[in-house]
């Protein structure tokens, strides 16, 4: 999928992605390559990133927004939490 993960300040990651795993108001999920269209708020937590050559990102999130469209393009919008 095409990832891009955003804050305020500047972007985090884009690229491409296989797997995206973080917290959600009803709990964690995992997002795969060609999800189904999805639209969820992030809870507090850290978000994984899979890129497509295995590499693992991880961002401290604090709020956010996730969205996937059936295009298999998945967009973030998140406040990062402190480390």
């Amino acid at each position: 999928m095409t990832l891009g993960v955003y804050s305020l300040q500047k972007v985090l990651f884009q690229g491409e992605a296989s797997e995206v795993n973080c917290r959600t108001r009803t709990g964690e999920i995992t997002v795969l390559d060609h999800h189904r269209p999805l639209i969820t708020v992030l809870e507090r937590g850290v978000m994984k990133i899979v890129d497509d050559n295995g590499k693992e990102w991880y961002i401290p999130v604090s709020s956010g927004l996730l969205k996937m469209d059936e295009g298999n393009q998945a967009k973030v919008l998140v406040e990062e939490a402190e480390h």
